[in-house]
């Protein structure tokens, strides 16, 4: 399904709950398709970022898990974020040094993330990276775009809101 990159997932009023549920669904749907190992720590991680729609460091992914009942030595955590964003479940926002929740994960596609500055919400949108200028110099160039991190730091709509009442 094409998403709308002019309201991103993150900024967007949605069912909060709906949208864990259905990322979660589509992540087993798509592990048992592909055979991968979705363990319960690894969902756990998963929902924890889903549920925060913001980036969340790995040692606070820790205290998480912990608070929920799973061991907390540092590995856990990495070794579940590792395998996540390998499999494209979610994504390393290289600016916050965290990670967030693939908001489509379902496809193949270069993100681009808006972090607001001020409550740390990240929203994925597309970065058309095949439409634009570096698309078309790597093209020129013959060089093969592999991965691109795409970073956008700025107010979201809520704390602008917030700032202007």
């Amino acid at each position: 399904m094409p998403r709308n990159s002019s309201n991103p997932v993150g900024f967007a009023k949605h069912d909060h709950v709906r949208c864990i549920a259905d990322a979660l669904s589509a992540a087993d749907a798509r592990c048992e398709e592909q055979g991968l190992n979705m363990t319960p720590v690894r969902r756990k991680v998963l929902e924890l970022l889903l549920t925060e729609h913001r980036a969340l460091g790995a040692y606070a992914i820790l205290d998480l898990l912990r608070e929920a009942g799973f061991k907390s030595q540092p590995p856990v955590a990495y070794r579940a974020l590792d395998f996540l964003t390998e499999n494209d479940f979610a994504h390393k926002i290289e600016r916050l040094n965290a990670f967030v929740a693939c908001s489509h994960p379902s496809e193949n596609h270069s993100p681009a993330f808006m972090i607001c500055r001020v409550c740390q919400t990240v929203a994925e949108a597309e970065s058309l990276l095949e439409e634009g200028t570096l698309g078309a110099a790597a093209d020129a160039t013959g060089f093969q775009i592999e991965r691109t991190v795409v970073e956008a730091e700025g107010v979201c709509p809520d704390c602008v809101e917030a700032a202007s009442a």
